[in-house]
């Protein structure tokens, strides 16, 4: 499918109000209000479309697999004035299962907690060889260490707190 082709998809999906999750199914409604202007996970499995290729939104992929998510990132934001990397916001980790592409894609805000929770899991339990894959193309799975910092992204509090 060339790109010219997936943004007309895209937009006949906009005018239907959404899109069917190759993941699991399920009916994902299209909304401004959901953090991202670039919709294209499901908020229920957190399974995406491989729609990007070389930047997120540029809707030049020709794959059309569906990716899956396999774990959590921090966004990089960067270091502060003593070195230490800053951590941005929270991301999926997503995987084609058509052609192995790995990308992050940020949250949205209608996103279920549990699958994200659950996400972290899948982190915390990968395999050493996919992770060391992972590092070496520049992205950081959240680890045991990361568990407040999740939760106070998507809680607005520490696990402790609760």
């Amino acid at each position: 499918m060339s790109k010219k082709e997936n943004v007309l998809k895209i937009e006949e999906e906009r005018s239907k109000g959404g899109f069917e999750c190759c993941g699991c199914g399920k009916w994902v409604d299209i909304s401004d209000n959901v953090g991202t202007a670039h919709r294209n996970h499901c908020p229920h499995c957190l399974s995406s479309k491989h729609l990007d290729d070389e930047f997120s939104g540029d809707r030049a992929s020709v794959c059309e697999g569906c990716m899956k998510p396999i774990g959590l990132t921090f966004k990089k934001e960067g270091t502060d004035k003593y070195g230490k990397e800053r951590k941005g916001e929270l991301m999926i980790i997503h995987e084609c299962e058509k052609c192995g592409r790995v990308s992050i894609n940020r949250l949205s805000a209608d996103d279920d907690d549990g699958a994200i929770l659950s996400l972290f899991g899948d982190s915390l339990g990968m395999e050493e060889n996919k992770k060391n894959m992972l590092v070496g193309s520049g992205i950081d799975v959240a680890d045991s260490g990361a568990k407040e910092d999740i939760f106070i992204r998507l809680f607005g509090k520490g696990i402790n707190k609760f």
